[in-house]
C-alpha cells in the first residue's frame, strides 16, 4: 500500500503515526484520514470491539478511519486505491 500508492500521491502520509495511545498505521494531516490495514485479529471478537473504542475515540478528534482487511489489499487493490481517492 505505501510503495505502490500513498507514498505517490500529492498529500502527505505518515506511517505509523502515534494518535493518543493509537498507533494509525497510515494517516493524512490534510485529509483528517487514518487508513488501517487489518489483518484476520481484527475479525476476532476481542479485535472488534478494540477497534470498535479505537475508532469511536478517533472519531470523536475528527479523523476519519478507513478500514480495510488484508484480502482486499490483495485481492481487489485496485478497487481500495479509488476508494480512499474518493475520501481525501
Amino acid at each position: 500500500m505505501w510503495y505502490d500508492f500513498l507514498k505517490g500521491l500529492p498529500v502527505t502520509f505518515n506511517r505509523q503515526k502515534v494518535i493518543g495511545n493509537y498507533i494509525a498505521d497510515f494517516y493524512c494531516a490534510s485529509s483528517k484520514l487514518i487508513i488501517e490495514l487489518d489483518g484476520s485479529q481484527h475479525y476476532e471478537e476481542s479485535g472488534v470491539e478494540s477497534d470498535k473504542k479505537r475508532d469511536e475515540y478517533l472519531e470523536n478528534l475528527g479523523l476519519l478511519v478507513l478500514r480495510y482487511s488484508n484480502e482486499d489489499i490483495n485481492h481487489n487493490f485496485d478497487g481500495v486505491c479509488e476508494d480512499i481517492l474518493k475520501r481525501l
